[in-house]
């Protein structure tokens, strides 16, 4: 197709969205003519199905409720407008925990909830987060792509644990060692009971007693009501707790207190992130598909992955402070979309699409190569911010050649890229933001949010469960039984044995690999084994 004929094409199809200063390129897409007429009574479906939800449908018949009852809700677009919660105990509820946050966050930052006296600091100054999956992923792409936006500095710094990695715990006790006295930590778990969070909970408690600090006295939790957390909390009087709900999952949880309370911490404005992806969302309630941009996005996927995951999703956003958002996208869409099963149980599908992403131009230093020239795997996505800056007066760029700003060469270079992939045959989409700021990022959230929703209507899965989540916790869980009896038996027989021979004393034969590796991992650190070649003995 030549330039005329794509100009005329992207003209056609460019999807504009004013209320949020966003705009979506379909045009180097290569569907037909006739590909969005043929896909409409599937997105009308769709469109039935999400409205249906934001009325309050149970979608997860397979999970129970906070009552006990089988099914569950799914509710993050009431986070943005209560208004339209199907009941007015949840509207009263969201609105509650809302203005909870606010003075909550009002206090700290004015100092009337401060560290003890006794720590020797005024105020708090830093904040750090402990959670996992969407209890931190969503936080971290908040923090990292608003803090300091448009020159100012944050109110409080926030820095994160989310794994269990003990390395990973004494970099963060060194790098805050000195702050601890006026750290504020923040544990999100919606059940308490999340191993990698109770495990970075217990080794926080650790480094404030090392510190001698009252860890209480600098914690606040955000769980479900009479979690294990919930629980522990209240009986150490923390400073604060503020709610998790059955119909808000993990990965679409930042705009409730998992995402709002860090953020406000940080002096981000949650009111207009808020805003933004409300704006979005009334957007995407469009049944014209032509200015629906979560639908159109929905479509091309299906096009691209020829609707069974045919195809890898690139994310190529050209701003620095969007690096984290192909980390976040990754778990809102794979772990939403990989399904073995159909929507009703009924037949197996193995449903998905992998995502992942860097950043431009940095990414053309370093896979664009294969994207061009390689494997043809994938479809990409460009976001692109028009304006080069995020403060609200922004001075004037250098010239590093006459007439050309550094910004100028990025966005050459998203278009020099576009172009070459285009080229090659390879089908991408660009996200056009006026600017980024609050309202814009939760624009893009609530975009994503939608378009993965109506994909999984689309090829008959449920988008909102996570089945094989809970299988790989379960299965997490049986090596730590493994590993008790284990430990049991090289403490009562210091016998040198093999792998083999101690998986078959404790009744484990089908383990031994397990077994192993369990005894590998204890020698290595010196905890109650010892390694002597292809022989193990009490340590």
């Amino acid at each position: 197709m030549d330039s005329l004929a794509l100009w005329q094409r992207y003209q056609k199809h460019l999807c504009v969205c004013p209320s949020v200063g966003l705009s979506l390129d379909i045009s180097r897409i290569r569907f037909g003519d006739h590909f969005l007429a043929e896909m409409e009574p599937r997105i009308e479906h769709a469109y039935s199905a999400m409205e249906r939800l934001e009325q309050g449908e149970k979608v997860n018949p397979d999970e129970l409720d906070d009552a006990g009852e089988k099914g569950r809700m799914v509710g993050h677009y009431w986070l943005r407008n209560s208004a339209i919660a199907p009941t007015p105990q949840l509207q009263e509820m969201i609105e509650t925990a809302l203005a909870d946050v606010r003075k909550f966050v009002k206090k700290v930052h004015k100092g009337a909830i401060a560290p003890p006296k006794s720590s020797g600091a005024e105020k708090f100054t830093d904040v750090l987060v402990i959670g996992i999956g969407g209890s931190a992923l969503g936080p971290q792409l908040v923090a990292d792509c608003l803090g300091g936006i448009g020159g100012k500095a944050d109110a409080m710094k926030v820095h994160f644990l989310d794994n269990t990695d003990p390395d990973g715990f004494a970099r963060a006790y060194a790098q805050l060692k000195k702050k601890l006295k006026s750290t504020l930590v923040l544990v999100i778990s919606k059940s308490g009971g999340t191993p990698e969070t109770r495990n970075g909970m217990l080794e926080a408690q650790a480094m404030f007693e090392d510190r001698g600090l009252k860890f209480a006295r600098h914690a606040v939790a955000v769980t479900g009501a009479g979690s294990r957390l919930d629980k522990v909390a209240a009986e150490g009087k923390w400073l604060a707790r503020f709610p998790m709900w059955d119909w808000v999952g993990g990965r679409t949880s930042v705009m409730s207190a998992v995402g709002l309370l860090p953020a406000a911490l940080q002096g981000i404005d949650i009111d207009a992130f808020l805003a933004g992806a409300a704006a979005m969302d009334e957007q995407t309630r469009s049944r014209d598909t032509a200015k629906n941009p979560a639908a159109l996005l929905a479509l091309m996927w299906h096009h691209e992955t020829e609707g069974r995951g045919a195809k890898d999703m690139v994310m190529l956003p050209y701003k620095d402070r969007l690096l984290l958002l192909s980390r976040y996208l990754q778990q809102l869409i794979m772990e939403s979309l990989g399904k073995r099963m159909n929507l009703d149980e009924t037949k197996e599908v193995f449903q998905g699409i992998a995502v992942y992403g860097n950043k431009g131009s940095t990414d053309q230093h370093a896979y664009v190569q294969q994207l061009r020239d390689g494997v043809h795997n994938f479809f990409a996505t460009f976001i692109v911010s028009l304006s080069d800056h995020t403060a609200a007066k922004p001075g004037k760029d250098i010239e590093v050649e006459p007439n050309v700003t550094s910004g100028d060469f990025l966005s050459g270079f998203w278009q020099g890229t576009r172009s070459a992939l285009y080229e090659s045959g390879r089908g991408s989409m660009t996200i056009f933001i006026d600017k980024l700021d609050a309202r814009t990022l939760g624009a893009l959230i609530a975009l994503y949010e939608r378009a993965v929703g109506f994909y999984a209507t689309l090829v008959d899965i449920n988008a909102y469960h996570q089945p094989g989540v809970e299988a790989g916790k379960k299965a997490a869980a049986s090596v730590l039984e493994v590993q008790a009896k284990v430990i049991a038996h090289m403490e009562a027989d210091a016998a040198p044995a093999t792998a083999d021979s101690i998986a078959d004393a404790i009744g484990d034969k089908a383990q031994v690999e397990t077994v192993h590796h369990i005894l590998s991992h204890l020698a290595a650190n010196g905890r109650k084994v010892k390694r002597e070649g292809e022989l193990f003995v009490k340590g």
